[in-house]
């Protein structure tokens, strides 16, 4: 059962991943985009990086927890899954209409606040942007809940491809329609560029809630109140654990506005928020593997063989991120021109942000115990004192060390969340993690980054043979460690054929 129910966790993974890991990518052609059109100097790319901080942060107050409650709700033999999923759905979209209502009426306080009085409608559109992707959230959890994976992929491709599509018209195609035929695009400004991004998302945005009409069907089943009680009850210590989580990420983009005021801070912004775009290699790993692993967990719930099932993946999460780190620091000579040559100063952030994020994901995997036990309480206790430590390293040292304080707060933010929930997890819920084959593939991948940075090599050609060399070496490793599973997996691929 257990081999079974990985194998269905595999496929899901790879389904998730074409909305994740290959819709990233090519979103990542807006990278390169944005920065090649927003000069560094300009500071638009700070404003675009700070804006969306903003509203990753006010996502997660929008829907309060409700994927993950739908989830545990939705599981119960005693509830009904389609009025679970009807209850958080009018739940989720009763507060977010509200919160747009409110942010409308209050621009101009809000805008003054945020040092946006010149542009006030770039708050006004992310807002209905969040509203709407609040929303959304729950109807992608009832797709996952559903098994409909396939679905799921094909909307989130389906806002990239649009979203690509419009950026591409609107920064290479509309200037030269402007001055060819000025009377058709008399709507276009060439200054507006940061304006437009915003823009674009919401036309997306938008556009994406037509695919979910099948599911808003459901909204028939009413809500019921009684169930809401319950699932309020549940879900608030995971918006603070959410709101916690997502201070970890964001909180450095926030709060550096106010650290370094004015151009300055916008600039030094821009730079950061471009290059860490690189590193989000990892958020892309992690995002696509929590979308298959958080319905598996729950749907196996915590007996013996999910726990040995949990153990392995961890395992597995560890080596196969342990090498995607190693390939990008392998070859950031090539990868750096995936942004404009005025921000690659911010490059050397890179690494630290990754192994910041593979320190979420493995905080990710250790998150279940508190979940499955029904303590989701003990998660928000430990985000906050790791937010704590996050903003305590940004607000001391960036004023002094500017955006690469910003990266190692997040090292130290993830990495004391990561501690915490493993020795605390182990006294409540113990899972036997296969620690030494763990802190071996780290020790590992730890020399190798180092040899990568360290080598003498002034010849970019030598140093990417060189990088590539060491990354094979890892790669071996992984193959002479677990030739078991590979022996698996050759024989049934030649069973097949």
């Amino acid at each position: 059962m257990a081999n079974t129910s990985l194998k269905r966790l595999l496929s899901d993974s790879v389904i998730y991943g074409l909305s994740s890991i290959v819709g990233r990518f090519l979103n990542y052609l807006l990278v390169p985009l944005y920065t090649y059109k927003i000069a560094a100097a300009s500071g638009g790319y700070g404003v675009v990086t700070n804006i969306y901080a903003y509203t990753a942060l006010l996502l997660v107050l929008l829907t309060f927890g409700m994927e993950t409650t739908f989830f545990y709700f939705a599981n119960k033999k005693e509830h009904d899954a389609r009025r679970v999923f009807s209850t958080a759905l009018t739940a989720v979209g009763a507060v977010s209409a509200l919160f747009v209502a409110l942010v409308f009426v209050f621009i101009g306080p809000i805008a003054g606040a945020l040092d946006y009085t010149a542009h006030p409608e770039y708050i006004e559109i992310m807002a209905c942007v969040v509203a709407i992707d609040a929303f959304q959230a729950i109807l992608f959890a009832q797709l996952r809940f559903a098994g409909k994976a396939w679905k799921f992929a094909f909307l989130k491709l389906a806002f990239i491809f649009c979203n690509i599509g419009l950026n591409l018209f609107i920064f290479l195609v509309a200037p030269s329609l402007a001055e060819s035929h000025p009377e058709l695009m008399g709507w276009y400004r060439p200054d507006y560029q940061v304006g437009y991004v915003f823009v674009i998302n919401l036309i997306c945005t938008a556009s994406i809630t037509l695919g979910f009409l099948p599911e808003l069907r459901n909204l028939r089943f009413g809500v019921d109140f009684t169930m809401l009680k319950a699932m309020l009850k549940y879900t608030w210590p995971l918006l603070l654990l959410g709101l916690m989580g997502i201070l970890n990420q964001v909180a450095d983009k926030i709060c550096f506005r106010f650290l370094v005021p004015g151009q300055e801070g916008d600039v030094q912004l821009g730079i950061y928020g471009a290059c860490v775009k690189i590193a989000m290699i990892m958020a892309m790993i992690t995002q696509a593997f929590r979308y298959a692993y958080e319905p598996f967990v729950f749907g196996a719930g915590g007996g013996k063989e999910s726990k040995e099932s949990q153990a392995v993946v961890m395992k597995y999460f560890v080596m196969f991120t342990l090498f995607a780190f190693l390939a990008v620091v392998a070859y950031m000579d090539v990868l750096r021109y995936i942004i404009k040559s005025d921000y690659w100063e911010g490059l050397r952030a890179v690494p630290i942000v990754m192994m910041a994020e593979i320190f979420m994901g493995i905080y990710f995997n250790l998150s279940f115990w508190y979940k499955l036990i029904g303590k989701t309480w003990w998660g928000a206790v430990m985000s906050a004192i790791g937010c704590v430590a996050l903003l305590a390293v940004n607000f001391v040292f960036v004023p002094k060390y500017g955006y690469m304080a910003c990266a190692w707060g997040g090292f130290v933010g993830y990495g004391i969340c990561m501690v915490l929930s493993y020795f605390i997890g182990q006294h409540h819920n113990p899972i036997p993690y296969k620690l030494k084959p763990i802190f071996g593939y780290f020790a590992a991948a730890m020399v190798l980054f180092a040899a990568m940075q360290l080598l003498p090599i002034e010849s970019t050609a030598w140093s990417l043979v060189v990088n590539t060399m060491l990354l094979g070496l890892f790669a071996a490793l992984i193959v002479y460690n677990e030739r078991s599973l590979f022996n698996k997996i050759i024989k049934k691929l030649l069973k097949r054929g």
